[in-house]
């Protein structure tokens, strides 16, 4: 079997810095614990530029350095031209987020790759991921849980895909 690139998934939400990130964080983890680096990279961005360089939300990171996660080294940055040829895989949060990278999809775009993150849980009543910003702890925490959750079936795939 010849040697196939890794398989690559793009995390997306609105700003890129409350669960977009905790996504990638804990997508990272999973493919570190499971020694498939060379397998799975995993990247995050937000279809909004107005959060570029800042780190991580930090109730966002409050909630990861409860659980034994640091993504303090995580930037905010926007969804590029170039991601869409990068990445076989760009999974989004909720409706105004998959309207507004459609939106941004350069003509070649395959749209076939944006999927939800929740197509990825184990139930079927959750179409988004709420966004947790403008809440209380007790939001980041219920998001931290599903990205969580997700990670693993998210996991699953790309290596059923690459193997």
């Amino acid at each position: 079997m010849p040697d196939l690139p890794p398989y690559r998934v793009l995390f997306v939400c609105w700003g890129n810095i409350c669960r977009s990130p905790t996504a990638e964080a804990l997508l990272r983890r999973e493919v570190r614990a499971a020694e498939l680096s060379d397998l799975v990279e995993v990247d995050s961005a937000g279809v909004s530029a107005e959060h570029s360089g800042n780190p991580p939300d930090r109730r966002s990171q409050a909630e990861a350095r409860s659980r034994g996660l640091d993504m303090s080294d995580l930037r905010a940055r926007r969804v590029s031209p170039d991601d869409w040829d990068r990445f076989d895989l760009l999974l989004v949060t909720d409706d105004a987020v998959e309207r507004s990278l459609r939106r941004q999809a350069p003509r070649r775009a395959d749209l076939s790759k944006v999927a939800r993150i929740t197509d990825f849980l184990p139930t079927d009543d959750l179409t988004e991921v709420p966004d947790p910003y403008y809440g209380g702890a007790d939001g980041f925490r219920h998001v931290f849980d599903l990205l969580e959750e997700a990670s693993t079936a998210i996991l699953t795939h790309a290596v059923a895909v690459r193997s």
